[in-house]
């Protein structure tokens, strides 16, 4: 009995109300084989977690948090490899929709180029085609391979 409720809290624990220390809104751009979404969005973080929040014309449509496990509004709280397979790309490392919300290094920092306002990836084997962009623009992922688009960009621009 205690198992079950050690289990039961740590689930629904990494689904929890969370307190964000930072707040972004962008306009976000996302194409993949199961979202497709362009329009404003707030990107909120803390030390240990994030929330992707998607709206079309002012309205909530979507919340994507991110601590240990990745939570959806509509499909439930879910480990990060499954996220990817999911909604991504199964062969995608567990940390890269963090990496990319919050405009970090993807893969490790494989093939990191420094530019004089961020830095580039460019990523390819049997499974990706990646270029991966952040600088003062915003952030840019795409994959040809596998036809996922990822641009974040400031609302005010």
């Amino acid at each position: 009995m205690k198992y079950i409720l050690l289990v039961t809290a740590l689930l629904f624990g990494g689904c929890s109300v969370k307190e964000y220390e930072h707040t972004q809104t962008k306009v976000i751009t996302i194409k993949s084989p199961k979202i497709k979404f362009s329009d404003v969005g707030y990107i909120r973080n803390s030390a240990k977690s994030i929330e992707l929040e998607l709206f079309i014309a002012g309205k909530s449509i979507e919340k994507f948090s991110i601590d240990t496990f990745i939570c959806t509004t509509k499909e439930g709280c879910m480990s990060k490899s499954s996220f990817n397979a999911d909604y991504l790309n199964s062969v995608y490392p567990d940390d890269i929709l963090q990496n990319i919300l919050l405009s970090g290094a993807i893969y490790g920092g494989k093939n990191l180029q420094k530019e004089s306002d961020g830095f580039v990836q460019h990523i390819k084997d049997e499974n990706v085609d990646i270029t991966y962009v952040v600088d003062a623009s915003g952030t840019y992922f795409k994959d040809r391979k596998n036809g996922i688009i990822f641009s974040i960009k400031e609302a005010n621009e």
